[in-house]
C-alpha cells in the first residue's frame, strides 16, 4: 500500500478532547440509525475500507488523535491498521481497541441470527489479542475487556486479570468499556480491582448521551481515580441525529438547535465536553460530513441553562437500553 501524505494542524485543545470511532464502518452491519442513507452501495470490503480510510484522513486532518476499533467491529482494526502503515507520519494518535466480542456475521447484514458473540475468557484474550496485535502491532496503547456488565468475569477472574497485568506490564493501558443499565455499578466494581495491590484498570468507554447520563457520577470518580475516560454513544447511536431528533422527547434539543444555529448532533456532543470528566468523546460518523458537523462541537461551550435545558431529555436507564436493544441491524 503506498505511503499517503498526512496534512492538517496539530490537535488544538478542544479538538484533543475528540476521537473517531469506527463501529459502524468496520461492518456492513450495525445498530446506528439511518445507515442505509449512509454508507456506499453493495457495502463491500473495498467500499469500506475507502470510507474508513477517508474519515480517519479527515479526522486526522482536522486534529483529531484518537482513533477507536475493536475485534467485533468486522475488518475495523485491519481497516486501521492498513491507515497507520500508509501514513507513518501520523504517530501521533493513539490507537484504542477492545476484545470479548467475536463478530459472526460474516460481512452480512440480514439473515443473520447473531452479529457478535461476547465471552470474557482467557481463551478469548489470548486468541483476540493475538489477532489485534497482527493487525496493530506496537501501535496499540489501550486494549478494553468490550461490553462489561457486573456479571462479567472480567470483574473477578483471577487468571483473566493476570493476563491483562501482564500487557499492562508491557505498556499498554488496560481498561473497559460498559454497557446496559448498571454501567456506574460496573465502573465502581473496577475501581477496586487489583492485581499485586496495584489497580488493574486504568481507562473505561462508556455509553453518555443526554438520554442516558447515569453512568456520569461513576465516570467521574473513575477520573479522579487517574483514568482515561472515553465517552461512546454521545449521538445515542443516531437518535440524537437533526434527521431522527423529531419526537416530543427531544423538544429542547431542537429548540437549542433553533437558537444557537447549532446541528443537534454537535450540541448532543458539547453536552458531553461539557464534563470536565471526559478526556475523549467519540464520533460515530459514517460519513466525512457527519465527521466535520461532529466537530463543530469543538467550538460550543454550553453555558449551565443551556445544560439545564437539556437535562429534560434524561430517560430512565432501563428504558433507554431497552430501545438500544431493539434497534435493527441494517
Amino acid at each position: 500500500m503506498p505511503t499517503a501524505p498526512v496534512t492538517g494542524p496539530a490537535a488544538g485543545p478542544s479538538l484533543a478532547r475528540f476521537g473517531l470511532g469506527t463501529a459502524a464502518v468496520g461492518r456492513p452491519g450495525y445498530i446506528t440509525l439511518g445507515r442505509d442513507l449512509d454508507l456506499p452501495a453493495g457495502r463491500s470490503v473495498e467500499a469500506l475500507r475507502e470510507r474508513t480510510h477517508a474519515l480517519l484522513d479527515a479526522a486526522y486532518a482536522a486534529g483529531v488523535r484518537y482513533f477507536d476499533t475493536a475485534r467485533s467491529y468486522g475488518r475495523a482494526e485491519e481497516f486501521l491498521g492498513q491507515w497507520l502503515a500508509a501514513r507513518p507520519a501520523a504517530s501521533d494518535v493513539v490507537v484504542a481497541s477492545k476484545w470479548g466480542y467475536t463478530y459472526t456475521a460474516d460481512w452480512q447484514t440480514s439473515g443473520v441470527p447473531v452479529h457478535e458473540v461476547k465471552e470474557h475468557s482467557t481463551a478469548v484474550f489470548d486468541r483476540q489479542i493475538e489477532e489485534t496485535r497482527a493487525l496493530l502491532g506496537t501501535r496499540l496503547q489501550v486494549y478494553l475487556v468490550h461490553s462489561v456488565t457486573p456479571d462479567s468475569p472480567a470483574l473477578t477472574d483471577p487468571a483473566l486479570h493476570a493476563r491483562l497485568a501482564g500487557l499492562a506490564a508491557e505498556g499498554v493501558r488496560i481498561g473497559l468499556s460498559t454497557s446496559g443499565p448498571a454501567q456506574a455499578a460496573t465502573v465502581r466494581t473496577a475501581l477496586e480491582v487489583t492485581v499485586a495491590g496495584r489497580p488493574l484498570f486504568t481507562a473505561v468507554q462508556s455509553t453518555w448521551n443526554l438520554l442516558e447520563p447515569s453512568a456520569g457520577p461513576a465516570l467521574a470518580e473513575a477520573h479522579a481515580a487517574g483514568w482515561l475516560v472515553v465517552v461512546k454513544e454521545g449521538m445515542a447511536n443516531g437518535r440524537l441525529a437533526d434527521r431522527n431528533a423529531t419526537g416530543p422527547g427531544t423538544a429542547a434539543l431542537r429548540a437549542l438547535a433553533a437558537s444557537t444555529g447549532a446541528s443537534c448532533d454537535a450540541l448532543a456532543l458539547a453536552a458531553a465536553t461539557a464534563h470536565p470528566w471526559a478526556d475523549v468523546v467519540l464520533s460515530g460518523a459514517a460519513t466525512p460530513g457527519q465527521l466535520a458537523s461532529n466537530l463543530t462541537a469543538a467550538g460550543i461551550d454550553l453555558a449551565p441553562a443551556e445544560l439545564a435545558a437539556l437535562a429534560p431529555l434524561a430517560e430512565p436507564a432501563e428504558e433507554y437500553w431497552r430501545t438500544r436493544a431493539a434497534l435493527p441491524w441494517a
